[in-house]
Order: structure tokens, then C-alpha cells, then sequence
């Protein structure tokens, strides 16, 4: 058995973690250990179009997918999770999406202190730097530059004048807290290149001397001393590891793996683990329920006119084109991201702000997410904020088998409604005037489709996730929370989690910009412990 010490022992280099790692050593004082499962960053994760290679491809992917389920016709939805450095930020959309002021408000409400949109606005605003919005409100001279979609043309705007013809303002900056309206997407790009938290936070912070990263690093499980975690065991390369932390053990595995390891350890659902063999250090019900995601029908229509979308523009001859835009001014369709605009949305009246989005794609892509032969138009339409919740769960005691996913998906009446008001929206934008001109067919789910039944059919058919699992170790002070306010797991010490597992609720819009606002913010709790302990 091979051991590691540290300070910190940090599992997961993900969205969350890289950054955590990152600014637990900016000071100099803490040796810091971060464990990643996968390998280093894959070259392809530069370039921003690699989230289509990527979204399938074992290696940089764990492959997760869901249990078979009623709402999803008995299908297995894929989850697909990044596995190297930078997790999911290396292979994700890149659209940068804080959230309302409304959602961390709410989770202040729910009794977790210091996170409120007062709270975390200045953490969203140390992460970044953009040249657009207000000084209040946006960063300036953050380590992850942001960056506005620079498409233009005919189609987009019209796109906005279609939008406005249905009510949909044009929204300068989405990110300042007020989503409501229509805008080009905001997205973790810059210079034509993918910003991941391996980018931005580890490669400056890899020379420093306090900080050791180890690839190919599985976790299996943590190791305690009564009800204290004081390190973790851990295979790489074949052999056996175990890191011992002075300090602290953080997980920032992400919510499939964060919970899976808990449970994995004996903290978790007492009877659960009994079952499955594993000895139960803390009984801690709340362990992998509370999973929430975006359930999401992709809407498909076909265009007349020629040459619009990236279906003629990214194929063939024209695809070279394509690939010199790229090489020598490092625009064009490899430099977007998953869908360079998007649309915030009120679904009825009566709402202070927007419960739905549409994310607005000019191309369409076969099931196995290549670029379609004939152009058209994608636009997916979901509910931001899901009552629904579902679970996670290890099968077994072998690290290496997948856990259980259940979405549980519109198992509540109002995630229903919503999801259905969000499709007609999404019908009326693309039949507004202003789009005739690219003479929209409609096929996916058709004009045939006009009941809520025949719609929801559709989703049950057809529907994906967009890849924003969260809440599987909900931070909260009620029995059922995983962890506290301060993100240190409850009943247990030394041990906390920061990732987006820890969401008491789904946050509007993508996860990943809450994702590094989680790792930022969880730095700067275990920093000021530590500085409370060193003056006691």
C-alpha cells in the first residue's frame, strides 16, 4: 500500500474541484493533493466544437446512463460526465449561465446562510472576466474569460424579431441576475479556445510547490477514524493508494460520483448499505436523493431556404472553409458553443421571472450527434426549475460499477405544465412572421402533435437530458440535507463536499458557471477555518 499525506486531499478535478485546488494553494501554506479519475486534459478540448465528439466518446466520458422509466418510454437516458482534468467543463457546451438572483435567494430562504445572490454575486464575479454588463455586476480581471457569441446574420436577427413580435424582450446581459428575453450566448470561450478549470486554474497553479495532481486516480473509498474522515483509498495504475489529510478531505466528484462515493464509504442510507455489505459509518438519509436535471424535448424543423444553417455551412466542401475560418481567425462553427443563442422565458402570467428556456441551434444533428445531411433549425425547450426529483444509488460495493440513476422525470403535475407551455412558446417563436422567410416544416414532433398527450408523448419518446444532474448530497440543515451551510457533511468531521451536488435546487439555467462559484466559494470556508484555527 502506497501513501500520500497532505493538508487537503481534494477528490475530483472537475468544474468545482480544479478550482478549489487552485485557490487552496494560491498562498503557499497548504499542501494540497488533488485526485482526479481520469487522465490529463485531451488535446481536442481546446477546440470548442469537441463538446460533439466528446458527448459519446469513452475515455474522456464516463458514459453514465439512466434506468429505464415510464416518462422516458423505457429508455436509458445517457449522462454523459467528463472524466479527465477539468471534468465536465472539458467537455461541456461552454454556455455560461449564472442563474437568477432568485434561486440563490431561495436557497438562503431554505436556511443556508451566506448564499444568497448578495452572497455569491461577488465569487461569480471573481471567477470571471467580460468586457459586457455593468462593473457592479459583472468581473473584470477573473482567471475565466467569458466571451459573447460572436454569430451574426440574417437568421439571428430574426430571431430577435420574432422574439419581440411574441413578447420576448432583447436581453442585454442575462447574467446580471435578470434572465428575462432573448441573447446571444454568453460562453466560457475566448480566443477561439475552450476555457476548462484545467485551463484556467490548473495549468498556472501546477508549478507550484504546495500542490500535487494525480491522474488515473480512482477513489474507492474514504477512511475514518470514529466519525472523522482523515483520508481516502484510491487505486492508480494498478495499484493501491491511500492519502491521509491533516486537515481535510473535500469531494468535488460531481453528482453521479459524490454520492456514489459516500455511499461507498458507509454514509448513506443505513438499511441501503447493510444490504449491499458495507459497513455503515454514518446513517445519513439524504445520500443520492434530490436528484433534479433538465428534462428536455429537442424540437426539429426543416428550412426551405438554402445555405442559412450549418447543415450546408459545416458539411463537405463548405466544412473546409469552415476549418480555415477556424485556423486563421479562430471563428467560425468550431469556435461556438452548443447553442449560440438562447431565450429566457415566463411560461404564464404572474411569474416575477422566467421559468423556461430555449436554447436556439441553426443545424440539426442525427441521434448519433453528427452534423444532418438536409438544414434546419433544433431549438430545446425545458423547465428550469423541476419539482421533480429523482436518485442515485450504488448497486454494489464495487467502486467500479455505475450507480443507479432515476430521474423520475414530470412525476409532478407542475414540471408537466411547464414543459408543455415551453413547447407551444417554442412553436409560436418559429411561426412568428419574421422566420417565414426560411420557411420553417416543423417535423419533430410535427403539426400532428396538438394535445398535451400526443406532446408529451413526444418527450416520453424522444426527450434527453441537457446534462445538468444536481443535488445529490443537498446542502440544508433539515434531517434529510447531506451537508451544512459551510458544506461539511453532516456527523461527520473533516470531510465536506463542493460540487453541484450539493444544490438544494436546480439553478436556472446550465450548471457549470454554479458549479465553479461552489468550488470558489467552498475555498474560501475551508481557508478562513483554517485561519480561525491557526489564531486560536
Amino acid at each position: 500500500m502506497h501513501t500520500r499525506t497532505a493538508d487537503y486531499v481534494v477528490i475530483g478535478a472537475g468544474s468545482a474541484g480544479a478550482a478549489l485546488a487552485n485557490r487552496l494553494t494560491e498562498n503557499g501554506r497548504h499542501q494540497v493533493l488533488l485526485l482526479e479519475a481520469g487522465g490529463e486534459t485531451h488535446p481536442l478540448s481546446r477546440v470548442p466544437v469537441s463538446f460533439a465528439k466528446f458527448i459519446n466518446r469513452p475515455g474522456v466520458n464516463w458514459l453514465y446512463a439512466s434506468e429505464p422509466e415510464p416518462a422516458t418510454g423505457g429508455r436509458h437516458i445517457p449522462v454523459p460526465r467528463g472524466k479527465m482534468l477539468g471534468g465536465s467543463s472539458a467537455i461541456n457546451g461552454m454556455v455560461w449561465v449564472r442563474g437568477q438572483r432568485q434561486d440563490y435567494d431561495h436557497w438562503a430562504q431554505l436556511g443556508n446562510r451566506g448564499w444568497s445572490w448578495h452572497d455569491v454575486l461577488p465569487v461569480f464575479k471573481g471567477i470571471e472576466s467580460y468586457r459586457g454588463g455593468s462593473d457592479e455586476l459583472r468581473g473584470r480581471s477573473g482567471p475565466l474569460t467569458v466571451t459573447d457569441s460572436d454569430e451574426s446574420g440574417p437568421l439571428y436577427d430574426s430571431f430577435f424579431a420574432a422574439a419581440a413580435s411574441i413578447g420576448i424582450p432583447r436581453n442585454p446581459d442575462y447574467n446580471s441576475g435578470e434572465q428575462e428575453g432573448i441573447a446571444m450566448t454568453q460562453a466560457s470561450i475566448s480566443g477561439g479556445f475552450r476555457n476548462s478549470t484545467a485551463r484556467v486554474y490548473l495549468d498556472p497553479a501546477r508549478a507550484r510547490r504546495n500542490f500535487r495532481v494525480e491522474t488515473g486516480a480512482h477513489a474507492q473509498s474514504l477512511l475514518f477514524e470514529g466519525t472523522r474522515c482523515v483520508g481516502v483509498r484510491y487505486t492508480m495504475q494498478g495499484a493501491q493508494f491511500e492519502a491521509r489529510a491533516a486537515r481535510e478531505v473535500i469531494v468535488s466528484a460531481g453528482s453521479i460520483a459524490s454520492p456514489q462515493l459516500l455511499e461507498l464509504s458507509g454514509i448513506g442510507q443505513a438499511e441501503r448499505l447493510k444490504g449491499l455489505g458495507i459497513k455503515v459509518v454514518h446513517d445519513l438519509p439524504g445520500v443520492g436523493e434530490n436528484l433534479r436535471d433538465h428534462w428536455s424535448p429537442r424540437m426539429k424543423w426543416r428550412v426551405g431556404r438554402h445555405g442559412v444553417t450549418f447543415n450546408e455551412r459545416a458539411r463537405g466542401l463548405r466544412a473546409l472553409g469552415q476549418g480555415l475560418l477556424y485556423i486563421t481567425q479562430r471563428r467560425g462553427f468550431l469556435s461556438h458553443p452548443a447553442s449560440p443563442m438562447r431565450a429566457f422565458v415566463k411560461t404564464r402570467e404572474g411569474l416575477d421571472s422566467p421559468d423556461a428556456m430555449l436554447a436556439i441551434q441553426p443545424m440539426l444533428v442525427t441521434p448519433a450527434v453528427k452534423i444532418a445531411k438536409e438544414p434546419g433549425i433544433t431549438i430545446i425547450a425545458h423547465q428550469m426549475r423541476p419539482e421533480s426529483r429523482g436518485s442515485i444509488h450504488i448497486r454494489s460495493a464495487d467502486a467500479r460499477e455505475p450507480p443507479a440513476i432515476r430521474f423520475n422525470f414530470l412525476s409532478e403535475s407542475i414540471d408537466r405544465d411547464c414543459l408543455l407551455a415551453a413547447m407551444r412558446i417554442t412553436r409560436r417563436l418559429m411561426q412568428a412572421p419574421a422566420l417565414a422567410w426560411v420557411e420553417p416544416d416543423e417535423f419533430g414532433p410535427g403539426p400532428q402533435a396538438q394535445t398535451d398527450e400526443e406532446l408529451i408523448d413526444y418527450c416520453t419518446r424522444t426527450a434527453e437530458t441537457t446534462y445538468h444532474p444536481v443535488g445529490t448530497c443537498r446542502m440544508g440543515s433539515d434531517a434529510n440535507a447531506v451537508v451544512d451551510d459551510q458544506l461539511r457533511v453532516r456527523g461527520i468531521a473533516g470531510l465536506r463536499v463542493a460540487d453541484a451536488s450539493i444544490m438544494p435546487t436546480l439553478t436556472s439555467g446550465n450548471t457549470n458557471a454554479p458549479s465553479i462559484m461552489i468550488g470558489e466559494k467552498c475555498a474560501r470556508m475551508v481557508l478562513a477555518a483554517a485561519a480561525q484555527k491557526a489564531a486560536a
